[in-house]
């Protein structure tokens, strides 16, 4: 894997390494110091030709594509609805899809916790964003997205191959595409004819994408609506449920944290769901979801398109170089964390805060994702409600990361939940 090669590179005190792939030039920079300088420097960065990839999925307004005066412009707007109050509302949506599909378990049957719990995860983010009836397609709108994920989970230079020889696969994400707008765009639409008055209250967040506005009164129009929330979609259940995946897969390797946790809902739960301000007080699920983070985070590498040159620990970087840095590699860095391979959420209970650029699996610096307060509530939430079905024994873990956009278990996470 390219982290496991980066962790190797930082071990011998590498802080930059410096390779061609074509006419790109990339550099990747090790280390939280290498961190820290993209983070506090974001004038010296461009998103737009670093997440070029994802432009088919989210479209050219997104605020991971954005840049500048845009990029605040949307993301002010964008925040209110992943605002910690907001989060607060939409726990019980989460728990209930977590519950819904629980449901289908057969206790003492094995089954495959990750694509549970992604359909879940796929589930929930459906109602948070649209409301619970059109909810009811999150399986269908998933079947429309995967043709997309699955080509810009591939190099930038395979995709654009793909884009170039018009392949099968390029031609059949076209084609989700097609059909994900028409959903979308349909969903934005009525919310505009329904009117403010109507949707901005509590409830899903696209009567606040829609009719939000800031200080100067601007707001989103249709195209930033319908991008916004394709990113949402795609990123809320991509990577969240290759991080529930890690997690269940964690817990199964290591039963004592499994009755720890379990112990933690039944105390602070009584094998209800978590409702506003029950998070806080599951200190030691809370501490289990960021140790898995710290391990298996989101994504391995994340990028930076550089616009102007600066020199960072005696490498020169240039305007154009492809600026990487990777939280799989800081996180697993001995001169981080002591036993960084070690999975030891006890760690985050003794110290719940590290800087910012040590612990860093939602990126960070003014393009730190938004949703990663909503990532946090959603992992504790489905945890928690597959640990008060009780104790479950892993059957099969994964053998392997896979994926360039998200670290997927691959082929999947078996569990059982024995007959109580």
């Amino acid at each position: 894997m390219p982290g496991d090669w980066l962790v190797r590179r930082a071990a011998r005190g590498d802080s930059a390494v410096r390779l061609r792939l074509g006419r790109q030039r990339l550099v990747y920079l090790l280390g939280p110091a290498a961190n820290a300088a993209v983070f506090g420097h974001d004038e010296r960065f461009r998103a737009r030709e670093a997440f070029a990839a994802l432009e088919i999925v989210d479209g050219p307004t997104s605020v991971v594509l954005s840049d500048g005066a845009d990029h605040a412009r949307r993301r002010g707007l964008i925040r209110p609805a992943v605002a910690p109050r907001r989060i607060d509302g939409y726990l019980e949506t989460m728990a209930q899809a977590a519950d819904e599909a629980l449901a289908e378990v057969l206790p003492g049957e094995p089954f495959d916790a990750y694509v549970l719990l992604r359909r879940a995860i796929r589930r929930s983010t459906l109602r948070v964003l649209f409301g619970g009836e059109l909810a009811r397609r999150a399986d269908e709108v998933g079947e429309m997205l995967q043709p997309l994920l699955d080509l810009t989970d591939k190099l930038p230079q395979v995709l654009d191959a793909h884009r170039r020889l018009r392949t099968p696969a390029w031609r059949r994400a076209m084609t989700a595409r097609a059909a994900v707008d028409e959903f979308v765009n349909e969903q934005v639409r009525r919310e505009r004819d329904r009117g403010p008055d109507e949707g901005v209250g509590e409830g899903p967040m696209l009567p606040l994408l829609v009719h939000g506005r800031d200080g100067a009164g601007s707001g989103l129009d249709d195209q930033e609506v319908r991008d916004q929330a394709v990113t949402m979609i795609a990123a809320g259940y991509e990577t969240t449920s290759a991080a529930i995946g890690w997690i269940v897969y964690l817990l199964g390797t290591f039963p004592d944290w499994q009755v720890r946790a379990r112990e933690e809902v039944t105390t602070v739960l009584a094998g209800g769901a978590p409702g506003p301000g029950d998070l806080d007080r599951l200190a030691v699920l809370r501490a289990i979801v960021t140790e898995a983070l710290r391990l298996y985070p989101p994504a391995m590498i994340s990028v930076r398109y550089a616009v102007e040159g600066f020199e960072h620990d005696g490498e020169q970087i240039r305007p154009g170089d492809l600026v990487v840095f990777s939280p799989y590699a800081t996180h697993r860095d001995a001169q981080v964390y002591s036993g960084p391979l070690r999975f030891d959420p006890g760690r985050w209970l003794q110290q719940p805060r590290r800087a910012p650029e040590e612990y860093l699996p939602f990126g960070g610096g003014k393009h730190r994702c938004l949703g990663s307060g909503l990532a946090m509530a959603e992992l504790t939430v489905m945890l928690s409600r597959l640990l008060a079905h009780g104790e479950y024994r892993l059957d099969r873990g994964p053998r392997a990361a896979r994926g360039f956009a998200a670290m997927r278990p691959h082929p999947g996470v078996r569990i059982t939940i024995p007959p109580q």
